[in-house]
Protein backbone atom coordinates (compact mmCIF):
# COMPACT_ATOMS: atom_id res chain seq x y z
CA UNK A 1 0.00 0.00 0.00
CA UNK A 2 1.27 3.40 -1.00
CA UNK A 3 0.91 6.29 1.43
CA UNK A 4 0.80 9.79 0.03
CA UNK A 5 2.67 12.07 2.35
CA UNK A 6 2.33 15.88 2.10
CA UNK A 7 5.88 16.13 0.77
CA UNK A 8 5.16 13.64 -1.97
CA UNK A 9 1.93 15.48 -2.98
CA UNK A 10 3.77 18.81 -3.22
CA UNK A 11 6.51 17.29 -5.37
CA UNK A 12 3.92 15.66 -7.62
CA UNK A 13 1.94 18.91 -7.95
CA UNK A 14 5.19 20.82 -8.67
CA UNK A 15 5.68 18.75 -11.80
CA UNK A 16 2.43 20.17 -13.17
CA UNK A 17 2.55 23.71 -11.73
CA UNK A 18 6.04 24.62 -12.95
CA UNK A 19 5.25 24.00 -16.63
CA UNK A 20 1.99 25.97 -16.28
CA UNK A 21 3.87 28.90 -14.68
CA UNK A 22 6.53 28.75 -17.39
CA UNK A 23 3.85 28.73 -20.13
CA UNK A 24 2.10 31.69 -18.48
CA UNK A 25 5.40 33.62 -18.35
CA UNK A 26 6.04 32.96 -22.06
CA UNK A 27 2.52 34.08 -23.04
CA UNK A 28 2.77 37.18 -20.85
CA UNK A 29 6.19 38.06 -22.32
CA UNK A 30 4.87 37.69 -25.87
CA UNK A 31 1.87 39.88 -25.03
CA UNK A 32 4.12 42.59 -23.60
CA UNK A 33 6.09 42.69 -26.88
CA UNK A 34 2.99 43.40 -28.98
CA UNK A 35 2.63 46.98 -30.25
CA UNK A 36 0.70 49.20 -27.90
CA UNK A 37 -2.89 49.89 -28.81
CA UNK A 38 -2.26 53.54 -27.94
CA UNK A 39 -2.07 55.83 -30.95
CA UNK A 40 1.41 56.30 -32.29
CA UNK A 41 2.44 59.90 -33.00
CA UNK A 42 1.27 60.96 -36.45
CA UNK A 43 3.80 61.83 -39.08
CA UNK A 44 3.59 64.13 -42.07
CA UNK A 45 5.06 64.16 -45.54
CA UNK A 46 5.82 67.61 -46.95
CA UNK A 47 6.73 68.24 -50.60
CA UNK A 48 8.19 71.62 -51.55
CA UNK A 49 7.68 72.51 -55.21
CA UNK A 50 9.86 75.41 -56.34
CA UNK A 51 8.07 77.53 -58.93
CA UNK A 52 10.11 80.64 -58.24
CA UNK A 53 12.96 81.99 -60.36
CA UNK A 54 15.46 81.31 -57.56
CA UNK A 55 17.13 78.10 -56.46
CA UNK A 56 16.33 77.16 -52.88
CA UNK A 57 19.60 76.34 -51.16
CA UNK A 58 18.50 75.52 -47.60
CA UNK A 59 15.39 74.24 -45.84
CA UNK A 60 15.27 74.34 -42.04
CA UNK A 61 12.54 73.34 -39.61
CA UNK A 62 12.33 73.84 -35.88
CA UNK A 63 9.58 72.95 -33.42
CA UNK A 64 7.91 76.19 -32.32
CA UNK A 65 9.08 75.48 -28.76
CA UNK A 66 12.76 75.55 -29.82
CA UNK A 67 14.90 78.68 -30.18
CA UNK A 68 17.28 77.31 -32.82
CA UNK A 69 17.01 75.80 -36.26
CA UNK A 70 17.52 72.11 -36.86
CA UNK A 71 19.84 70.79 -39.56
CA UNK A 72 19.44 71.76 -43.21
CA UNK A 73 16.89 69.24 -44.48
CA UNK A 74 18.26 69.49 -48.03
CA UNK A 75 21.74 68.34 -47.01
CA UNK A 76 23.83 68.59 -50.19
CA UNK A 77 20.74 69.01 -52.39
CA UNK A 78 19.12 72.19 -53.72
CA UNK A 79 15.65 72.79 -55.15
CA UNK A 80 16.05 74.43 -58.55
CA UNK A 81 13.22 76.12 -60.44
CA UNK A 82 10.67 73.49 -61.47
CA UNK A 83 12.02 70.87 -59.05
CA UNK A 84 10.61 69.55 -55.80
CA UNK A 85 11.88 68.02 -52.57
CA UNK A 86 9.96 65.70 -50.23
CA UNK A 87 10.54 65.56 -46.50
CA UNK A 88 9.07 62.41 -44.92
CA UNK A 89 8.37 61.14 -41.42
CA UNK A 90 7.98 64.60 -39.90
CA UNK A 91 6.71 64.07 -36.33
CA UNK A 92 3.36 65.71 -35.66
CA UNK A 93 4.00 69.18 -34.21
CA UNK A 94 3.92 72.88 -35.04
CA UNK A 95 7.11 74.10 -36.70
CA UNK A 96 8.80 77.26 -37.83
CA UNK A 97 10.15 76.88 -41.38
CA UNK A 98 13.04 78.74 -43.00
CA UNK A 99 13.89 78.64 -46.70
CA UNK A 100 17.05 80.32 -48.02
CA UNK A 101 17.48 81.12 -51.72
CA UNK A 102 20.63 81.38 -53.83
CA UNK A 103 21.09 85.07 -52.93
CA UNK A 104 20.94 84.29 -49.21
CA UNK A 105 17.46 85.79 -48.83
CA UNK A 106 15.49 84.06 -46.10
CA UNK A 107 11.82 83.19 -46.00
CA UNK A 108 10.59 82.35 -42.50
CA UNK A 109 7.10 80.98 -41.95
CA UNK A 110 6.05 80.66 -38.32
CA UNK A 111 3.84 78.13 -36.56
CA UNK A 112 3.16 75.72 -39.43
CA UNK A 113 0.98 72.79 -38.36
CA UNK A 114 2.58 69.59 -39.67
CA UNK A 115 0.33 66.93 -38.25
CA UNK A 116 -0.83 63.79 -40.02
CA UNK A 117 -0.70 65.57 -43.33
CA UNK A 118 0.59 65.03 -46.82
CA UNK A 119 1.11 68.56 -48.09
CA UNK A 120 2.54 70.16 -51.20
CA UNK A 121 3.95 73.64 -50.65
CA UNK A 122 4.27 75.64 -53.83
CA UNK A 123 6.96 78.29 -53.56
CA UNK A 124 6.56 81.04 -56.16
CA UNK A 125 7.61 84.66 -56.64
CA UNK A 126 4.80 86.12 -54.52
CA UNK A 127 5.38 83.70 -51.63
CA UNK A 128 9.04 84.67 -51.44
CA UNK A 129 8.31 88.37 -51.91
CA UNK A 130 5.81 88.37 -49.02
CA UNK A 131 8.01 86.41 -46.65
CA UNK A 132 9.42 87.79 -43.38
Amino acid sequence: MKINTPTRRVAKAGRFILPVIAMFAVVLGAYMMLPSSEAQPSQATITIRNNSQWTLMHFYVSPVSENRWGPDQLGDEVIANGESFTLTNVPCDNYDVKLVDEDGDQCIIRNVDMCDDDSVWEINQSVLANCN
